[in-house]
């Protein structure tokens, strides 16, 4: 096993307590710019570009931010629910699917968008685009026996 596969091994297994502090701490990092345009996640040496969703808790109601690769075509945008691989969705997927009107902000836009999970083609279609931004999304498949959730963000009027 590679130094990258142990990394990716550590990650799928990470409580999600471990997890969320994980995020917490990049996402202060990007909230004290007040902006994306300069937020990007090191991976292999490369700046890879991030949105900042915010979503309300499916069980306490309180807002949560997650930081998130940066995943748009014609103005819609795909998140993937990926974890490293781990055998578990995230927490801010079920929060997403609960609460479908999130909030994204990329670079110093932010507008209001509805959630909907997609299959088949369409997820097809997202998914590439997805491994376009960050390869290791198909690392990530082939760690866990799930299918990885990709969920699309489309505006809302008036957003």
């Amino acid at each position: 096993m590679n130094e990258k596969e142990a990394i990716l091994a550590m990650l799928s297994r990470m409580p999600d307590s471990e997890w969320l502090a994980m995020e917490q701490r990049e996402l202060a990092k990007f909230e004290r710019s007040g902006s994306t345009e300069t937020l990007a996640l090191e991976v292999d040496g490369e700046s890879r570009p991030v949105v900042l969703l915010t979503v309300r808790g499916a069980k306490s109601g309180q807002q949560r931010r997650v930081a998130l690769m940066r995943v748009e075509a014609d103005g819609s945008y795909a998140v993937v629910a990926s974890k490293g691989g781990s055998l578990k969705a995230p927490a801010w997927y079920y929060n997403l699917i609960a609460n479908p009107v999130v909030q994204l902000q990329d670079q110093t836009t932010i507008r209001n968008y509805r959630a909907r999970e997609v299959a088949e083609r369409e997820r097809e279609l997202w998914w590439k685009r997805a491994v376009e931004v960050h390869p290791d999304f198909e690392h990530y498949a082939a760690r866990t026996q799930r299918i990885i959730p990709v969920v699309v963000l489309e505006p809302t009027n008036g957003s």
